[in-house]
């Protein structure tokens, strides 16, 4: 499971391409009550989504040619250039090569063979998210996309990342761990095949999920605050209660209410 104690592989970061940054905020501020504090004068617009205090997601404005808005889940490495370099060799493509974000750390976004946007953070001052896995915080990412396997693969020579197939009554599932890491809790996200063919293929795509304590009282809060329901609530078996939402600009994200753990 997601924690912030960030590992090479760890999703340590997670931020918003908006292209209102201010209606943004106040669309999440109504959904999960977050608070948005600016980065200073120098950041470029960008500010960090915060939760009593602590840093649970960012904002910024659309910076990249053609870029539409949708989250951006970030990825742990202690080595951004070498990372991207094995991403090159594995077939991923560079959208914004490694560069060094004042004394936070050093970024770089990328895109894996199968279309899937992600970035790498190399921390410094900044080591990553400061809570996750509380509610109306991050608690999983996953990807959806045509070949799991060969996204499995991709990402395991990047980080290392394990994989195990498991059933579930939607089919399939492919559950992602750290590598060295094994059991219950382990798994941090998942990887599942993107639905439909043709012109009706679901694009490939990074999904965070949020933890919430009612999967229907925040769907009615996003549209409410004007943003859509993209997969209607549903429960799960062995999950949760889960469903898709998207914010007012179209930025697509999870949320769901697991069950109680196992005593």
């Amino acid at each position: 499971m997601l924690s912030t104690d960030f590992v090479t592989g760890s999703p340590n970061w997670l931020d918003l391409g908006s292209p209102d940054t201010a209606a943004s905020a106040g669309f999440y501020g109504a959904v999960f009550g977050w608070d948005l504090q600016s980065a200073g004068p120098d950041a470029g617009g960008y500010g960090f989504f915060l939760q009593d205090g602590k840093s649970v997601a960012a904002l910024g404005p659309l910076t990249e040619e053609g870029a539409s808005p949708a989250w951006t889940v970030y990825f742990q490495t202690p080595d951004a250039d070498a990372t991207v370099k094995a991403a090159e060799q594995a077939g991923g493509a560079v959208r914004v090569a490694p560069t060094d974000v004042n004394d936070a750390g050093r970024l770089a976004c990328l895109t894996d063979p199968g279309g899937a946007e992600f970035a790498l953070w190399q921390p410094a001052a900044v080591k990553g998210l400061e809570r996750v896995c509380e509610p109306d915080t991050l608690l999983w990412v996953e990807l959806h996309t045509a070949d799991p396997a060969a996204a499995g693969a991709f990402y395991h020579a990047l980080f290392g990342w394990g994989t195990e197939e498991k059933e579930f009554s939607v089919g399939t599932y492919t559950l992602i761990s750290l590598a060295g890491e094994s059991g219950d809790d382990a798994p941090f996200g998942g990887i599942a095949p993107a639905p439909g063919g043709g012109e009706a293929a679901e694009p490939s795509r990074w999904i965070p999920y949020f933890l919430v304590t009612d999967t229907d009282a925040t769907l009615a809060r996003v549209q409410e605050a004007g943003g859509s329901v993209v997969a209607p609530a549903a429960d799960v078996p062995d999950v949760g209660r889960i469903a898709w939402a998207a914010d007012q600009f179209g930025a697509v994200f999870g949320v769901l209410k697991p069950l109680p753990r196992a005593a």
